[in-house]
């Protein structure tokens, strides 16, 4: 695993990532929609745990509260439509 950079960020990107993220097959939510892209973001410790913490008191896994805040803030429009 690399050292965290001594500039004062907090995380680092790993080398060949191609190695460690998945390819774009479809994986398969909670509600039956189709996933295919992997989204990371840096968040720092507390924001994670703040998350974590979040998850587990509504009984659910912080991928799951992070798609439907997306779904929340960023609607489908054609999912209004219909």
């Amino acid at each position: 695993m690399k050292k965290a950079p001594a500039n004062g960020s907090f995380a680092t990107r790993p080398g060949a990532a191609e190695r460690w993220i998945r390819s774009p097959t479809a994986v398969v939510g909670q509600q039956g929609e189709e996933f295919s892209a992997r989204l990371t973001i840096d968040v720092t410790p507390a924001v994670r745990r703040r998350l974590k913490l979040a998850a587990v008191m509504r009984g659910t896994t912080v991928a799951d509260l992070m798609r439907a805040l997306i779904d929340q803030h960023f609607p489908d429009d054609a999912k209004e439509t219909s």
